[in-house]
């Protein structure tokens, strides 16, 4: 009996540590020396990029991985703190007051003194430059903001169901960004559904990596099409475009001409913001090479160089430069958009990349900050052919709106960093499609054949719609394709004969003639005619290509995991925005086919999502007073208030 017990005691031991452990949430309130709640303050768990901000009563709720984890505590204007959890489910916080003092640095260029820490830098002197209007309501570490705790995203009204006799024509440019994704995951894993405004689902379909077939004929990317049954509505047709962007391998790139655009200005203090953005550029450095160069300009109540043109070589000078970033002040943005680009002209790589690489929240606030005048600052900046990279960061304060027009108007791509993963992801796994641009001002127009299309409805895209005479006009800017880079559309179709509540009519037209009898040749195979526009990164004549489709009647158990996972999120996202066009979707369908489409996912992405949908459902389940898993979750999803 005494040897049996003795061979048991390991394989207990080897239970114990391979136990699952259950996540824990902690509660409780934030307050400052005088017993006054701290609202907007900034609750993460250490080593993950799980966090959550204090409401107008200073209370917080978080979820951690573990019982035994630490959790970070910071506000603007007070000295961050960590306490470990201890198996607590209630922990107050008293934050005391920064007493960081700030130090004068000559800001050179203009003669004009500012304060160390309003232009966020350690080192000494900054040249040169750009002027910004006279800060009136300073605030640094003393004065938090009272307007700090609010996001904005705009207001997404999803496109509907056409009558392909009425509009043929449906034109729209490619979005290759992803930021959606990744805050909607921000906002799950801190357990509450995403408002309804930060779900765009293209960039969520978009997120993850397909595999179609590399483009051939030295064309920028191939065109891929499949045609299947719709998941949630079994009378309907679903039709994936996908297009693959050439891999260019990294040793074969053009020389870069970076100029990293860091906002280190008070609402970017903490841990989640300036020390993301820092750890994020610092994954970036290690992928440049000798002959790339690198530049870095700062902006917070004012813009400097704090870097001159600097080869990918230095890769410690460059990191230096990184680690003496501070936060401090209020945010000129336009001024520090104009130095970038001023700089980024200034060494102006003939054939490279040239590119300003923003990083910031969005929360301009001194001389040009308005979403109108930073659009056409940018649009004016980007004739440079200097091309733009948006990293959002940050929580509470977010202004993913701002970030998406900067993104769409300067030619480049958008992404939200919210975790040390995702910057890995974006700047490393991905860093050609980031930061390379092989195809740019790429438009799509479908034509639809009404002799088999009753109705059609573009799923996602709404904010890169364009008219049908823009599909012609190479004057009209579209969308930019990164080395390797892969975009993927869906439409839902209505076949002709589906009776369906989705078509409304109209009454008949009074001085127009009727509608003319299908031709002959609208009785073809082909269901639609996907037609391509693209230019050379440094073109300005574009190149059409044309793809007819047919339907082939293939199950939904027979196609791709492509065209199975890109349903699966957009599904998902009909249902994080309560769409009137989710039909029978369901989260329970979503894992399972997700599940069943995962395919090869070494990196985890896809696993990761089904993570998600199932924490969504437990989330849209436990709604007060709702039982059901698809119940409207839009009620509990509203934006946070926008931008004053």
């Amino acid at each position: 009996m005494k040897r049996i017990l003795i061979l048991l005691v390991p394989v207990v031991i080897i239970f114990l540590a391979f136990r699952p452990v259950n996540s824990h949430t902690v509660t409780g309130t934030i307050t400052d020396d005088s017993g006054n709640p701290i609202q907007a303050a900034t609750v993460t768990v250490k080593g993950t990029s799980q966090g959550t901000s204090t409401d107008a009563k200073g209370t917080y709720r978080i979820t951690a991985p573990k019982p035994t984890n630490t959790l970070i505590f910071s506000a603007l204007g007070f000295e961050p703190t960590e306490i470990k959890i201890s198996g607590r489910t209630v922990i107050n916080v008293t934050l005391k007051s920064s007493s960081n003092q700030m130090q004068e640095v000559v800001v050179t260029g203009y003669s004009t003194k500012r304060s160390e820490k309003s232009l966020g830098y350690r080192g000494g002197i900054v040249s040169p430059t750009v002027s910004s209007q006279p800060i009136d309501g300073f605030y640094g570490f003393d004065q938090p903001r009272e307007d700090f705790n609010r996001e904005g995203y705009e207001n997404i009204t999803e496109n509907i169901f056409l009558k392909a006799t009425d509009n043929p024509l449906s034109t729209f440019s490619i979005d290759v960004d992803a930021a959606s994704y990744s805050n909607v995951r921000r906002f799950l894993n801190q357990g509450q559904l995403p408002p309804a405004g930060a779900v765009r689902i293209e960039e969520m379909v978009n997120y993850f990596k397909y595999e179609y077939p590399q483009p051939v004929n030295n064309e920028p990317f191939s065109i891929n099409t499949e045609i299947s049954d719709a998941p949630w509505n079994k009378d309907h047709k679903l039709v994936l475009i996908g297009l693959q962007g050439k891999k260019i391998p990294t040793e074969n790139l053009p020389a870069s001409n970076l100029t990293f655009l860091i906002d280190v200005s008070g609402s970017m203090q903490g841990p989640e913001r300036l020390g993301l953005v820092k750890a994020s550029m610092k994954m970036l450095v290690d992928q440049l090479r000798e002959q790339d160069k690198i530049s870095m300009v700062v902006y917070a109540g004012a813009a400097g160089l704090v870097l001159p043109p600097t080869s990918g070589a230095e890769k410690t000078k460059i990191k230096d430069a990184i680690d003496k970033l501070e936060a401090g002040g209020s945010t000129a943005g336009g001024a520090g958009i104009k130095l970038a680009y001023k700089t980024a002209k200034d060494n102006f790589a003939k054939g490279g990349n040239n590119r300003v690489i923003l990083c910031t929240d969005g929360d301009f606030n001194v001389g040009v900050s308005s979403d109108d005048d930073m659009v056409r600052l940018i649009e004016e900046e980007r004739k440079s052919g200097v091309f733009l990279t948006v990293l959002g960061y940050g929580m509470g304060n977010y202004q993913d709106a701002k970030m998406q027009k900067l993104a769409d108007k300067g030619n480049g791509n958008h992404a939200y960093i919210d975790g040390i993963s995702e910057a890995k992801k974006v700047l490393v796994n991905e860093f050609g499609g980031t930061l390379f641009t092989i195809a740019k001002d790429v438009k799509l127009q479908i034509e639809f054949n009404p002799a088999k299309v009753q109705g059609y409805r573009l799923i996602g895209y709404e904010n890169r719609m364009l008219a049908k005479e823009d599909f012609n006009d190479d004057k009209k800017d579209a969308g930019e394709l990164g080395s390797g880079h892969t975009v993927t559309a869906l439409y839902e179709i209505i076949p002709v004969g589906v009776k369906s509540s989705f078509l409304k009519d109209v009454d008949k037209l009074k001085y127009q003639k009727n509608i003319e009898p299908l031709s002959k040749s609208s009785n073809t195979g082909e269901m639609l005619t996907v037609k391509f526009r693209y230019k050379a990164p440094d073109g300005d004549v574009s190149k059409l290509i044309e793809h007819p489709v047919q339907d082939k009647q293939i199950s939904i158990a027979k196609t791709s995991d492509n065209f199975r996972f890109a349903a699966a999120v957009a599904q998902f996202g009909m249902l994080l925005r309560n769409s009137e066009f989710k039909s029978n979707a369901s989260f329970t369908d979503v894992i399972s086919m997700a599940r069943k489409a995962k395919g090869n996912d070494d990196e985890g992405y896809r696993s990761e999502f089904i993570r998600l949908a199932e924490s969504a459902e437990m989330l849209a389940k436990a709604k007060p007073g709702n039982n059901k898993t698809d119940e409207n979750v839009e009620e509990d999803t509203k934006p946070l208030s926008k931008n004053k």
